[in-house]
């Protein structure tokens, strides 16, 4: 076997209850940011773990979904952003079938459930119920939520893809309303099996807490500058829920002694000792995700092989309601020549890692900034992008870091003091995009 060439060794173990001739619905593979090691030095390397899904031939397989639209009626959403949400939820609402679930809860000062969980065929009472909406009062966006997370937990151990998807267009001000708050919130939630996705509306909402929410529960988070965009947003939303084809997805990474896992690039996730853990609630058909783990590698001798991880996929199958499991081995060795080490640099996965960086860079400085703490910001992004530089440089492929001259001027626009409510909101919202893979609609 010619290592340089062929680093994996895969060993796919399906748990199926029908023939051993089944293949996975979620072909788990991995890359390498160079399939050849310098010999004789301690080093970094990053693993991408690849996940495809495949997509749902008959959409009347589909697994139902249990859905609680959590609407902020606060007075700034007066006009034509609640007629333009109220519309969405109608919109979002037509596209489930009987055996859905829906529940609709309205909030602002209080928080009332307007349509407990129930069949989706009851649409024409449920459309009665969403025109009522008015908009009137503050913010209790905290105990919106916890409230649509209970309408979706009564059918929480039945076969059901469970999604709560927030809108608000303004700061929470009433009960729990700090960025951690909420991430801790959605962090249990994840937990059970459920996801928020979260939609901001115009430039008065907290950007910071609805990503947290949306980041910590595995949802997608999106910007909506204008009103009129929500219900193509939302009708986006409800496409990716009703092709969900994994659910409870874990990805566990194991190192060998002599490799340490440093940091997972982009994602959150756990490490313990020599051991990964990532969690996904959810995978939606044709759609590719990944994560990215950088581990350190101890010095090896030139030609030796080296076994740099063992990973695992687990999640079940939301079509048959079936356990799935792949196992990939990762394999690579080390090499005397500087020159085949950058002939194995792999650049598809080198630019993966420059976004992700990239994005880390700018929630980390945008974090900073808000803290009141400018010059960290600027620091920040101007030294991540000297870092990718020197990394692309090292690798052979210096052309690679260009996208980060960005940062440089994101550097310059943060040090200007000129960064506008939208701005920052844009900013949180690609970086969203780019962390999770999460399409742009």
């Amino acid at each position: 076997m010619n290592i340089s060439k062929i680093h994996t060794v895969i060993l796919t173990l399906l748990l199926f209850t029908s023939s051993a001739a089944a293949t996975p619905l979620v072909n788990c593979s991995v890359d390498l940011d160079r399939n050849v090691l310098p010999a004789g030095q301690t080093q970094t390397t990053v693993i991408k773990i690849n996940l495809d899904a495949g997509n749902i031939l008959d959409r009347a397989d589909r697994p139902p979904v249990n859905l609680a639209l959590v609407l902020d009626r606060s007075g700034s959403m007066s006009g034509d952003k609640i007629v333009k949400a109220k519309r969405a939820a109608i919109e979002a609402l037509r596209r489930l079938n009987s055996r859905d679930r829906f529940a609709l809860i309205a909030y602002d000062h209080r928080v009332e459930t307007l349509v407990p969980s129930q069949s989706a065929a009851n649409s024409e009472w449920i459309e009665a119920r969403i025109r009522e909406i008015e908009a009137d009062g503050n913010t209790a966006l905290f105990g919106a939520v916890s409230q649509g997370a209970a309408e979706v937990r009564k059918a929480l151990g039945e076969d059901y893809v469970h999604r709560v998807i927030l809108l608000s267009d303004g700061m929470a001000n009433v009960g729990p309303s700090s960025p951690k708050d909420l991430g801790r919130l959605g962090a249990a939630m994840l937990k059970e099996g459920l996801s928020v996705t979260t939609v901001g509306v115009g430039n008065d909402y907290n950007e910071d807490l609805m990503a947290q929410l949306a980041d910590r529960s595995d949802g997608n988070h999106y910007f909506v500058a204008e009103s009129r965009d929500l219900p193509r947003i939302f009708a986006a939303e409800l496409g990716d829920v009703l092709n969900t084809v994994a659910r409870r997805v874990i990805i566990d990474i194991e190192c060998p002694d002599g490799v340490r896992p440093l940091r997972i690039i982009g994602r959150e996730g756990r490490i313990r000792g020599n051991r990964v853990e990532l969690r996904m609630n959810q995978l939606y058909g044709g759609q590719n995700k990944y994560s990215l783990v950088e581990v350190e590698v101890a010095a090896g001798k030139p030609e030796q092989e080296i076994n740099l991880a063992q990973v695992r996929c687990r999640y079940d199958n939301a079509l048959t309601a079936q356990p799935e499991q792949s196992e990939v081995q990762v394999v690579t060795r080390f090499s005397a020549s500087t020159e085949e080490v950058q002939r194995s640099a792999k650049p598809a996965v080198q630019k993966s890692v420059i976004a992700n960086e990239m994005a880390e860079a700018r929630d980390k400085a945008l974090d900073l900034y808000n803290a009141g703490r400018k010059e960290e910001a600027v620091r920040e992004l101007q030294q991540r992008q000297a870092q990718i530089e020197e990394k692309s440089q090292a690798l052979g492929l210096p052309a690679l870091a260009a996208p980060a001259g960005a940062l440089a001027d994101d550097a310059a626009e943060f040090e200007a003091d000129d960064l506008d409510s939208s701005r920052k909101k844009s900013l949180r919202s690609e970086s969203y995009k780019i962390r999770k893979q999460q399409k742009d609609y």
